[in-house]
C-alpha cells in the first residue's frame, strides 16, 4: 500500500479548519467549486472537476466518515479507479497560533504516475485550503494552478 503525506500550518483555530474540511461551501472554496452533497446524514459528497473551458476532467465521490476536532476523514467511493475504496485523511492541532493539518490519501493499492500527479495536486489543494481559511478566498478547481497536462 502506498499513502500520500503533507504537512501545512494554517494561522486559524482548529474550528475554522473543521469546517472547510467537513461542509459543503467549505470544501467548494478550496478543492472544487462544484461540489454536492446529499441532504441526509453520512450522505455522500459528489465533486467534479473542470478545465477553464468548462469540460469535465474528473469526478469522485465521497463520504465524510470522521469529523472531529482532532480527525477529518474521507471515504472515496467513486472516481478514479485508484481512489476508489482509498481515504483522505486530515489530523488536526493546534500548535500556537497555527493549526496543524498532516494530510494523508491512504491506501493506494501501488505507487504510479497518477500518484505522482495527485501528491502534487493536494499540495496544491492544501495551499488553498490554507488560503481559503486564512484570507476567505481559496483557489478550487478550475481557478487552481495546473501542473501538467492532466489538468
Amino acid at each position: 500500500m502506498t499513502d500520500i503525506i503533507h504537512r501545512i500550518g494554517i494561522k486559524a483555530p482548529i474550528s475554522k479548519v473543521q469546517a472547510a474540511l467537513s461542509t459543503v461551501s467549505g470544501i467548494a472554496g478550496w478543492w472544487t467549486k462544484e461540489t454536492l452533497s446529499e441532504s441526509k446524514p453520512n450522505g455522500a459528497v459528489q465533486v467534479v472537476f473542470r478545465s477553464k473551458g468548462g469540460d469535465e476532467i474528473g469526478n469522485a465521490k465521497f463520504t465524510i466518515s470522521k469529523s472531529t476536532a482532532e480527525e477529518v476523514v474521507w471515504r472515496f467511493t467513486a472516481g478514479p479507479e485508484e481512489w476508489i475504496g482509498t481515504d483522505a485523511t486530515f489530523s488536526l492541532s493546534q500548535q500556537g497560533e497555527s493549526t496543524i493539518v498532516i494530510f494523508g490519501h491512504r491506501n493506494w493499492r501501488e505507487a504510479v504516475e497518477f500518484t505522482a500527479h495527485c501528491s502534487m495536486k493536494w499540495a496544491i489543494f492544501l495551499l488553498s485550503l490554507r488560503q481559503l481559511v486564512e484570507t476567505g478566498t481559496g483557489q478550487p478547481s478550475p481557478d487552481d494552478l495546473k501542473i501538467d497536462n492532466w489538468n
